[in-house]
């Protein structure tokens, strides 16, 4: 079985912002797999189903995220799940483009409170996880304030093309195909970067 949580804060005023793009990448994961997120548990919103033969639970957690890890840390040991090969968090990353996904097995929070508390509750750092691109903050904004604000259009509709891609990477993952999700997104993404680094280096040089 595995447990796929979704990163994010609860009630309406945080909807779609960038900090909940893993409560998003989770809905989309819900509707592509008829899986219905009606259930109250483990101090978050869930639903159990299966994707591509594999017993899954879809969870938001409720905590608000910088106490996410209360939340998948009780569904992780109920279900006696190995966090690195059972468990996969989904959230955002202003490291990333808008659109851009990255998977990896392992890693540190990288700054990330949700993250951080995740890896205090399971007890390691080694579970799989999908970053999902909201773009760097400008200089002029607090951090705080850019990740609870909302996209742009544009960005907007980047960020829900990355929905697909988190969602095809989940596919692999449940599998045990993780290091082809790797091989597949973290190179798209990073073919990407060259091409527009090329294009910067031609328009300065002209």
């Amino acid at each position: 079985m595995y447990l796929i949580a979704g990163l994010g804060n609860p009630t309406k005023q945080y909807e779609h912002t960038r900090h909940n793009i893993g409560f998003d990448a989770v809905t989309y994961l819900a509707e592509r797999y008829h899986i219905s997120m009606n259930t109250k548990k483990f101090r978050g919103i869930c639903g159990s189903g299966v994707i591509e033969g594999q017993k899954v639970l879809l969870l938001q957690p409720q905590t608000y995220m910088n106490l996410s890890g209360e939340s998948i840390g009780e569904a992780a040991a109920f279900y006696k799940l190995d966090p690195s090969s059972e468990v996969i968090v989904i959230y955002d990353d202003i490291a990333l483009e808008p659109g851009n996904i990255r998977v990896r097995k392992k890693g540190s929070a990288g700054g990330h409170n949700g993250i951080k508390n995740i890896i205090a509750h399971l007890g390691t750092q080694e579970f799989q996880r999908i970053r999902i691109g909201v773009g760097e903050k400008p200089k002029e904004y607090d951090l705080a304030d850019y990740v609870l604000g909302h996209f742009s259009a544009e960005d907007r509709r980047k960020v829900e093309e990355a929905f697909g891609y988190a969602a095809d990477a989940v596919t692999l993952m449940v599998q045990d195909e993780t290091d082809e999700a790797m091989n597949r997104y973290n190179r798209k993404q990073k073919q990407e970067a060259e091409q527009k680094q090329e294009t910067k280096r031609k328009q300065e040089s002209e």
